[in-house]
């Protein structure tokens, strides 16, 4: 659900866009009788990359354009509908920006925030492939180091690591070995293998898989390979680990001073970018470069907005985070409420700023914000507003009430949501 998007004009008559399918088995339909493409695009509204698309990517002649070559389903990830597909469709974070064709095979994908410059041109290559998996799996065994890297490309996005390198393995020795020549091909690999040894929980693979893969060109992936490196890494001894980290700073501070902290930033994920360099400058012992990242991020931020919260929601919510990672508690508590006032409409501020009290062993402050944030809840969320009150209530020694809010949330959306659901039951007896 995108509640705080702008109308967007169709035809320059300033004819509006009508109505978007509410589900994605309506989106299949309608595309079926048009013959055309499905794009979802799936959202929610804690999501602050989700608030950037809208704001700075979303609109616009290319927007209109697209809304006349395919099908647009906005689908909100927290709905019982979004979340079925989610799982369906492997989708593991947000936003993410799904294509099938009117049959519902997948045609590609395209993840995490993207400057316009960027993600238009990837949803044109999309559309004018137009091949799905299967057609491309077809072509790399025949040899195409293209269709080859599209499909490893494909298993990486879902994280599917030892799906990818299975496929791959089971491909003609010969197109094996001519593929092997190929550095994007062999980045790719590389990458999956980042991913079979991190779901494998297999921590020194991860960090040798993570080395090889910043070790290439990875562009505004780094802070997200860099993330994965800083938690694989985490229990190695200290000397170990800084020769494993110390090689990442340069690059990193590189990447935020030349594609991130600049007019027209290349890479739109701030957040990740900054939260990523004080990861590293803290596991690297450097206090100093800690603190400076994160005040010129907060700084940064602050000239950005001015004094208007409402310019770039997006923003906004990088401030709460960067003050969150700074610690400077008493900013973050002033900030609160005047983001609660700009963004009135959805339960996520009084939730987040409830949590924050909470977190604080402040149960008696928390309690009102997490009930007006329950007032506006739905779906998953629903469930989590609860979780939290839940805990509220008990520190404050309630126990019914604490079972009323339990029971309703339960029966108001438990039967979509089962992790959610186990993990309000096991606040309810901790």
């Amino acid at each position: 659900m995108k509640s705080a998007l702008p109308l967007f004009a169709l035809l320059l008559s300033g004819a509006l866009h009508a109505a978007g399918p509410a589900t994605v088995d309506e989106a299949l339909a309608q595309a079926k009788k048009a013959h055309q493409p499905v794009l979802i695009d799936f959202s929610a509204p804690w999501c602050y990359s989700c608030y950037f698309m809208a704001t700075h990517v979303l609109n616009g002649k290319e927007w209109d354009a697209l809304h006349r070559q395919a099908v647009i389903a906005e689908i909100d990830a927290d709905s019982p509908d979004g979340n079925a597909w989610m799982k369906k469709l492997t989708v593991k974070a947000l936003p993410a920006y799904v294509v099938l064709d009117e049959n519902g095979a997948e045609l590609g994908r395209i993840l995490a925030e993207q400057p316009r410059e960027k993600f238009y041109p990837n949803v044109e290559k999309i559309l004018a492939g137009a091949s799905t998996l299967d057609d491309l799996k077809r072509k790399a065994a025949a040899g195409s180091s293209d269709a080859i890297a599209g499909v490893l490309g494909s298993y990486q996005a879902r994280g599917e690591g030892k799906s990818g390198l299975d496929w791959y393995a089971g491909l003609p020795p010969k197109v094996r070995a001519d593929a092997a020549k190929d550095k994007t091909i062999a980045l790719w690999r590389d990458r999956l293998e980042l991913a079979r040894a991190d779901k494998a929980e297999d921590k020194p693979a991860t960090v040798k898989a993570a080395q090889r893969v910043l070790a290439g060109d990875i562009g505004c992936d780094r802070p997200y390979v860099l993330d994965q490196l800083l938690e694989a890494s985490e229990k190695l001894p200290k000397a170990q680990r800084r020769a494993a980290l110390a090689p990442q700073k340069a690059p990193l501070d590189e990447l935020l001073a030349k594609q991130v902290f600049v007019a027209a930033p290349a890479c739109a994920d701030q957040r990740s970018s900054v939260i990523a360099a004080a990861d590293l400058d803290a596991a690297l012992g450097d206090k100093a470069a800690e603190t400076a990242v994160l005040d010129h991020a907060i700084d940064d931020t602050r000239t950005r907005l001015g004094e208007d919260l409402k310019k770039d929601r997006n923003a906004a919510d990088n401030l709460r985070v960067y003050l969150m990672r700074a610690k400077r508690d008493g900013e973050l508590d002033a900030l609160y409420p005047k983001l609660i006032a700009a963004y009135p409409d959805d339960y996520v501020y009084p939730y987040r700023y409830g949590k924050s009290l909470l977190d604080r062993d402040q149960p008696a402050q928390a309690l009102p914000l997490l009930e007006q944030a329950a007032e506006k809840a739905y779906g998953v969320n629903r469930l989590g507003v609860a979780t939290l009150r839940v805990k509220a209530l008990k520190a404050l020694h309630r126990q019914a009430d604490a079972d009323q809010v339990a029971a309703d949330a339960l029966e108001q959306n438990g039967q979509w949501f089962p992790e959610q659901v186990a993990k309000l039951k096991e606040a309810l007896k901790s």
